[in-house]
C-alpha cells in the first residue's frame, strides 16, 4: 500500500516552489509515496506588483484554499481552516509551510493530536536572523516536535542544528529557481557571448526595491565605482516602496545618468538582463537564500553579494562565480564590484563556471531531496520517539 504525504505551501505566487513541487509530482510516478499539494492562497501583500501569479509553473494537482492575498483571510478563519485540513488529511506525513505564524502552531498541534508525522520547511539562517532568547525558545519547542526539516542549504542546516534539530533529520538543499519556458541551458554560453560582445561594465540588481535589500549601500558603492570606471552603468529590475527614494538618492550622488530603474521584468525580458550584465549585485541586509543568484548563475552571470545571503557558501565561490562582501559596507561592495570587472572579463570561462556550480540546484534535484526526506521519515516505525524532546 502506498504511503502518502500532504505538503502545505503559503502562496501560488512562488514560481520556484511550483517548479519544485511539479518535479516532485513527476518523480512520484515511479515512487510508492503519493503526494497531495495544498496551496493556501494566491499571493501575499508584498508580492503584489512585483510579478504576476502564474499557474503554468504548477504542473501538479493542486488544492488551493483561498483566492487573493494570504493576509486578506482573518487569522481565526485561516487557523480554523488549516487545522481542519490537517485533521482530515489522509496522510501519514504532513509537511508544514513554516513555524512563524500562529496558524502553523495550530497545524502542528493537529498533527500531534491525530498522530501524523510532521516535517517543516525552514527558510531562516543564523546569518540572516541572529538568535535571540525570546524567539529561540519557541522555535526550539516547535522543531523538537517535528520529525524532519527541509532547508535551503548549509546555513539553514546550521541554524536548525543550533536550535536542537537532529542533523540526520535535516534534508538539504531544497531550493531551486523556476526558469522561463524559453530558457535553454545549452544556449547560455552562446547567449552570454553575444550579449556581452561589447564588454560594457553593466551591473544588475534584481529584486524588490525595499529597505532590507541594501540598495542605499549599493548606490553609494556604485557612485564610488563610477570614479574609477566612468563607463559603468547600473540597471535595477523590480518594484517596491523605495523607487522614488532611490531616484532621488541617485540624483544627489550625481549618478542619475548611469542608474536606470527599469521596473518589473519577467521571463525572456529578465533573461536578457542577466545575459547583458557583467555581474549581478545583491547587497541585501536580510536574505535567507537569494533565488536571484540561482537565476543569475543559470544565465552564466556571476554575483557580488553581501555575506549574509544564505546562498553564499554554495553558490558565491570567490573569484569563480562571484564575491561575497561584508554586509552594509559600501567600500567593500565597491571593491567587490571593481574586482568583478577583471575577474569575469573572460565571458565564456565565467559562464561555464557558473553553469557547473548551479547544475545541482535545479527543481529536479530539490524535489529529489524532499522525496528522500519524506521516504526517510515514513520508513522508520519508531520515528515518533524522535520528536518531543530538544536535542543538543
Amino acid at each position: 500500500m502506498a504511503a502518502s504525504v500532504t505538503i502545505f505551501h503559503n502562496v501560488v505566487w512562488s514560481r520556484h516552489k511550483g517548479a519544485v513541487l511539479s518535479a516532485l509530482y513527476s518523480q512520484s510516478a515511479a515512487s510508492p509515496i503519493r503526494y497531495t499539494m495544498v496551496q493556501i492562497a494566491e499571493t501575499e501583500y508584498y508580492r503584489v506588483g512585483f510579478s504576476d501569479v502564474d499557474y503554468s509553473f504548477h504542473k501538479y494537482p493542486m488544492h488551493q484554499l483561498y483566492a487573493g492575498c494570504y493576509e486578506d483571510v482573518p487569522r481565526w478563519k485561516m487557523t480554523a481552516r488549516l487545522t481542519w485540513e490537517v485533521i482530515k488529511a489522509r496522510s501519514e506525513l504532513v509537511v508544514l509551510p513554516g513555524y512563524h505564524r500562529p496558524e502553523y502552531w495550530a497545524m502542528l498541534l493537529a498533527c500531534i493530536v491525530t498522530g501524523k508525522r510532521r516535517a517543516v520547511f525552514c527558510d531562516s539562517t543564523g546569518h540572516d536572523r541572529p538568535r535571540r532568547m525570546v524567539t529561540s525558545i519557541p522555535k526550539r519547542l516547535f522543531f523538537s516536535l517535528c520529525h524532519g526539516y527541509f532547508g535551503f542549504g548549509e546555513r539553514s542546516r546550521e541554524y536548525l542544528m543550533s536550535l536542537g534539530a537532529r542533523p540526520e533529520r535535516i534534508f538539504t538543499p531544497c531550493q531551486a529557481a523556476a526558469m522561463p519556458a524559453t530558457y535553454q541551458p545549452e544556449q547560455v554560453v552562446r547567449q552570454r557571448l553575444s550579449h556581452r560582445a561589447d564588454g560594457k561594465p553593466v551591473f544588475l540588481y534584481v529584486g524588490r526595491l525595499s529597505e532590507e535589500k541594501g540598495l542605499d549601500t549599493l548606490l553609494v558603492a556604485f557612485a564610488g565605482l563610477r570614479g574609477q570606471l566612468p563607463a559603468a552603468t547600473l540597471r535595477m529590475v523590480g518594484t517596491g516602496p523605495l523607487a522614488g527614494t532611490l531616484r532621488q538618492m541617485a540624483a544627489s550622488l550625481g549618478i542619475e545618468d548611469a542608474v536606470e530603474l527599469v521596473g518589473s521584468k519577467q521571463d525572456e525580458e529578465l533573461s536578457q538582463e542577466y545575459y547583458r550584465a557583467l555581474c549581478m549585485v545583491l547587497p541585501s541586509y536580510s536574505e535567507p537564500w537569494g533565488l536571484v543568484v540561482n537565476e543569475a548563475l543559470s544565465h552564466g552571470c556571476p554575483t557580488v553579494a553581501s555575506d549574509i545571503c544564505g546562498c553564499v557558501p554554495e553558490l558565491v565561490l570567490e573569484g569563480e562565480t562571484g564575491f561575497a562582501v561584508p554586509v552594509r559596507d559600501a567600500a567593500a561592495l565597491q571593491a567587490g564590484m571593481a574586482r568583478a570587472v577583471a575577474a569575469f572579463a573572460d565571458t565564456q570561462a565565467t559562464a561555464e563556471r557558473c553553469l557547473a556550480v548551479i547544475r545541482r540546484f535545479d527543481p529536479a534535484s530539490a524535489a529529489s531531496n524532499i522525496a528522500r526526506g519524506c521516504a526517510a521519515m515514513l520508513s522508520e516505525p519508531d520515528l515518533r520517539q524522535h520528536a518531543g524532546g530538544v536535542h543538543t
